[in-house]
């Protein structure tokens, strides 16, 4: 069976999935995306996601386009239909269609709605884990309003490209003041050379990572704490282990930053385990 995606009230095989050329997604990137990990058939971290999704579209005046239970039933029908137990679902909303012009519609429009599943092999993910992956810096260069979960995703693709050029799996953004803000597609932390778990808070402009917000009940869980203060590069170079959060990569090891090993160049007990105990509770608490 090929895949199924789902647009606009139906679902239709992957390679016929269309939308129209004057949806605003497409023109302005004027719309917003959630990605669930999926572990089991289940939604994993499934309130953060509806709660993040709902936040970002309120920023840009967008409706949501169906409750959140009608939203959750579909996702789970998109689940079914592609025979997906481990994997991905990505949910696109943009404003909907009109003549392009850059304000908003005079009249109301219907918000557009994706839904694409991908399959994870996990035992690929774990190995992946295993060994721990590459960083490397980048100067920022977004927009003032990161935590919108926005399509506007040209500096994180360039970001993923440079990565991709030096072998590496990861971009670190780094600010004006030299402290990193989040990777191009997951958020940054490092173990410091004190034992300290940090990561960069959000009130600074990086999103609100729902794997991170889950990462911190575990944490707090564990009886550890979390010091939400930045970290330079060289924090970074001299930290005890570093990884990375997010729903692709859960919690994922970084071994190296810019070429330059971290912590030995092999990934940490501390980052393993909260790797360990983080997919526990995404699989005990998925919907």
């Amino acid at each position: 069976m090929g895949r199924i995606a789902y647009v606009n009230g139906r679902f239709v095989p992957h390679g016929e999935a269309v939308v129209h050329i004057e949806d605003r997604g497409y023109q302005l990137a004027d719309a917003v995306y959630e990605v669930w990990a999926v572990f089991g058939g289940k939604l994993a971290d499934a309130e953060g996601h509806f709660a993040r999704l709902e936040r970002s579209l309120s920023e840009l005046s967008i409706d949501m386009p169906m409750s959140r239970k009608a939203l959750t039933i579909v996702l789970k029908e998109a689940l079914r239909r592609n025979r997906v137990r481990e994997g991905m679902v990505y949910l696109q909303v943009s404003r909907g269609v009109a003549p392009r012009e850059h304000a908003f519609p005079l009249n109301p429009i219907a918000p557009s709605v994706v839904i694409t599943v991908s399959m994870v092999d996990r035992t690929v993910s774990e190995a992946k884990a295993a060994k721990g992956v590459g960083v490397v810096t980048t100067p920022e260069n977004r927009w003032g309003r990161c935590d919108i979960k926005t399509v506007g995703l040209l500096p994180n693709a360039l970001a993923k490209q440079k990565a991709r050029e030096a072998g590496a799996a990861e971009a670190w953004f780094v600010d004006e003041l030299g402290f990193v803000t989040e990777g191009a597609s997951s958020n940054a932390w490092i173990v410091d050379r004190e034992g300290r778990l940090r990561t960069r808070d959000t009130n600074a402009n990086i999103l609100r990572g729902i794997t991170r917000r889950t990462l911190m009940d575990v944490i707090a869980e564990e009886g550890l704490s979390v010091d939400e203060r930045p970290f330079t590069p060289d924090d970074a170079h001299h930290a005890q282990e570093a990884f990375i959060t997010g729903a692709g990569s859960l919690v994922l090891p970084v071994v190296s930053l810019d070429g330059k090993p971290i912590g030995g160049g092999k990934p940490g007990q501390v980052a393993m385990k909260l790797r360990r105990l983080y997919i526990e509770r995404a699989k005990a608490t998925a919907i």
